[in-house]
């Protein structure tokens, strides 16, 4: 059973347990449906979903309180044993770092209540992929140094293909373009350890003469694992990467060849729900 699958299982076996049984949820049947420690199973939560298995847990909680407070009679006491708190005193307190009010404040009409919603775990993206041998190839392009700080480079690449749309360099490079099929690569380079950044390239496959202020490259002969990434960019790849990081690094582990790692995007419309990208992983 893949971990999504698993994840959406403990999620309805939270909300079961919250909304319906009133009983407190069983570390013990968490790591049971899991498959692993309940220590590894929330690391795991908090990587892929971006907040804590408890704070989640915290988060309904006091959503489903707030619904209780709006809707029923009950009195805050038993709201309060109802979601496991020991005292009324505990919940008003829990409740007012999460809703910013307190519970009488709460239950008046006029007074917005914060929600977090039930966590639906998404399908992810079944992306095909192949490896693939090809013979060396030169790349030219114009190349820039960018940090990696706070994931800085997710922003500044985009950026970077802008300026480079806007400054007339993508004529150019199209216009040189010698590659069958044709089209942009985006290539990551070395990696600066110290400063954080890491180099990146927007190239095209060419047998033109270097212009002045253009950087060449030469790919050995090597094998690649070839993700196909059909969507609007930068979205598409964006969400390509993500999947490669969370899930087929960890069911592949293949060597990585000591090349660099590689995007390539298909001629035209960028934008289209069935545009074509590719990311291209060197592996021995």
């Amino acid at each position: 059973m893949e971990w999504n699958e698993k994840l959406q299982l403990i999620i309805e076996y939270v909300e079961n347990h919250l909304q319906r049984k009133e009983e407190p949820v069983d570390i013990k049947e968490i790591s049971k449906i899991a498959g692993c420690s309940f220590g590894f199973f929330q690391k795991v939560f908090s990587y892929m979903n971006g907040i804590s298995f408890a704070e989640y847990i915290r988060a309904r909680k006091m959503t489903l309180a707030g619904y209780d407070l709006k809707s029923t009679d009950l009195r805050v006491i038993d709201i309060s044993y109802k979601y496991g708190y020991d005292s009324p005193t505990s919940f008003a307190r829990a409740f007012q770092q999460f809703h910013g009010v307190s519970p009488k404040e709460g239950r008046e009409s006029d007074v917005m209540l914060r929600v977090t919603p039930k966590m639906q775990i998404m399908v992810k993206q079944k992306y095909s992929w192949r490896l693939e041998e090809k013979e060396k190839f030169r790349l030219i392009g114009k190349r820039i140094s960018i940090s990696c700080e706070k994931q800085a480079h997710f922003k500044k690449i985009p950026e970077f293909w802008s300026e480079c749309q806007r400054d007339g360099i993508f004529s150019r490079l199209i216009s040189m373009d010698s590659g069958n099929p044709k089209g942009l690569f985006g290539l990551f380079g070395a990696y600066d350890e110290q400063l954080n950044e890491i180099e990146y390239s927007i190239m095209v496959i060419s047998d033109h003469k270097l212009p002045q202020g253009f950087t060449e490259i030469w790919i050995p002969d090597s094998a690649w694992a070839v993700f196909d990434c059909c969507g609007p960019v930068p979205q598409a790849i964006q969400k390509g990467w993500k999947y490669l990081n969370e899930e087929w690094l960890v069911k592949y582990p293949f060597q990585h060849a000591d090349c660099p790692e590689v995007e390539w995007y298909s001629s035209g419309n960028v934008y289209a729900d069935d545009y074509l990208s590719q990311i291209w992983i060197p592996v021995v």
